[in-house]
């Protein structure tokens, strides 16, 4: 499965989480402090917009957000109040522009203002806020595949400190990652339950060992 695909497939089944959202449910908190489920969704169709906005002007570097982050933030609170069928349709919306955009692309290294990367950066940026949001919205046991995992761990561990060198084992298979150089630090736990944890969420299961203060978002 190319990356492309994943990513149609991880907002499927967003699609089929929300598939009976009703309007109350919409105005509940989410996961993330200070976002009711309409802000996560609301930023889902929005980053997803934008990642189609930067395949749109391929070979020429636009801002991700039309001005700014403060014009993000000002676009998730105006559009955390739709209704869930407001929602559902934003994100078919956004979906379909997508699909359209990426269709039309003729070289995924061209570079773009997204982290400064390349069209190919986008699509696992679309991936990662589809794929982490939906376990965001709590509305429903999200379980990630091993791809996605390993994908995350490699991209959280800029996280790690300076000074810590943090290996990771999962219970899973055994399978370890270690990231940075100083104090030796080991975590253990079910591969899911160490992104959560790097992704700054509440793990759902136990983890083993001391985990250190982690850094910003990358």
């Amino acid at each position: 499965m190319t990356i492309e695909s994943a990513v149609f497939d991880a907002h499927r089944r967003l699609g089929t989480v929300i598939a009976g959202l009703t309007d109350a449910q919409v105005g509940e908190p989410s996961v993330l402090l200070g976002w009711t489920r309409g802000h996560v969704l609301a930023h889902v169709a929005n980053v997803t917009e934008a990642m189609a906005r930067q395949a749109e002007h391929e070979g020429v570097k636009v801002e991700v957000y039309p001005g700014g982050r403060p014009a993000r933030d000002a676009d998730i609170e105006a559009g955390a109040g739709r209704s869930a069928d407001e929602h559902r349709a934003a994100l078919d919306a956004a979906v379909a522009r997508l699909a359209k955009a990426w269709a039309g692309v003729r070289d995924w290294d061209s570079p773009v203002t997204y982290r400064d990367g390349t069209l190919r950066d986008t699509v696992y940026g679309v991936w990662r806020e589809v794929e982490i949001h939906t376990f965001d919205l709590d509305l429903t046991p999200v379980r990630w595949s091993s791809e996605f995992c390993d994908h995350a761990v490699e991209f959280l561990a800029q996280r790690v400190p300076d000074g810590v060198e943090l290996t990771l084992v999962s219970a899973d298979d055994s399978r370890k990652w270690t990231f940075g150089s100083g104090e030796a630090v080991e975590l253990q736990g079910e591969v899911q339950d160490l992104v959560l944890w790097l992704a700054g969420r509440e793990p759902k299961g136990t983890l083993t060992g001391e985990p250190p203060a982690l850094n910003p978002w990358p």
